[in-house]
C-alpha cells in the first residue's frame, strides 16, 4: 500500500513538473516570437528612415555643398546601416550611428538660413522626425518584451525550462554612447 501511494505521489509530482514545464515552455516560445515581431516593427521604422535620407542629403547639399564630412558621415551610418545584414546587434550598433550622424546633418540648418526655409528641406526633415519619433516607439516596445522574456527566463520555475531548452537572454536596443553626444554646430 505504501509503495502504491508513494508511486502515485511521485506520478503527480512529474504531472505537476511536466505540466509547468509545459505552461513555461509555451509563454516562452509566446514571448520569443513577441520579441521578433516587435523587432521587424523597429526593422520598417528604420527602412522608413534609411528611405529618407538619400533625399535629404541631396537636398542639404545644394546648400552647404563643403560640408564634405557629414556627408560621408551619414552615407556611411546608412551603408553599416544596410550592411549589418539581419544581425540584431549590428543593426542596433548601426542604428545608433546613423542617428548620431542625422542630428549632424539636420544641425546644418542652423548654419544655413536658406536651407531652414526651403520647403523640401523643411518636408524631409519633419518626415525624418516623424520616423525617428516612429522607431523610438518601436525600440520601446521591443525593450518592453525583451524584458518581461528576460524576467520570465530568470524567475523560478520558468528558469529550469528556459535553461533545458536553451531559451537565453535576449538583448536590449540600447543607444551607443557616440548617439548620446549633442551634435556641435559651427557658425
Amino acid at each position: 500500500m505504501t509503495s502504491s501511494r508513494t508511486q502515485r505521489a511521485a506520478a503527480m509530482l512529474v504531472l505537476l513538473a511536466s505540466t509547468l514545464a509545459g505552461c513555461g515552455y509555451n509563454r516562452l516560445v509566446s514571448l520569443r516570437e513577441a520579441i521578433d515581431g516587435a523587432w521587424a516593427q523597429v526593422e520598417n521604422q528604420l527602412q522608413r528612415r534609411n528611405d529618407l535620407i538619400p533625399n535629404l542629403i541631396e537636398v542639404t547639399k545644394g546648400y552647404a555643398a563643403h560640408e564634405k564630412e557629414i556627408f560621408a558621415a551619414v552615407t556611411n551610418a546608412r551603408a553599416r546601416m544596410l550592411a549589418a545584414g539581419g544581425s540584431r546587434d549590428a543593426e542596433i550598433a548601426a542604428s545608433g550611428e546613423l542617428s548620431s550622424a542625422l542630428s549632424r546633418l539636420l544641425a546644418l540648418a542652423e548654419s544655413y538660413p536658406n536651407l531652414k526655409a526651403d520647403t523640401q528641406f523643411t518636408r524631409l526633415s519633419d518626415e525624418l522626425a516623424g520616423t525617428e519619433n516612429r522607431i523610438a516607439t518601436e525600440r520601446r516596445r521591443y525593450n518592453e518584451v525583451v524584458q518581461e522574456y528576460n524576467t520570465l527566463t530568470k524567475s523560478f520555475p520558468t528558469v529550469l525550462t528556459a535553461r533545458m531548452f536553451g531559451f537565453g537572454e535576449q538583448r536590449y536596443f540600447e543607444v551607443p554612447e557616440s548617439a548620446k553626444q549633442v551634435p556641435q554646430v559651427k557658425f
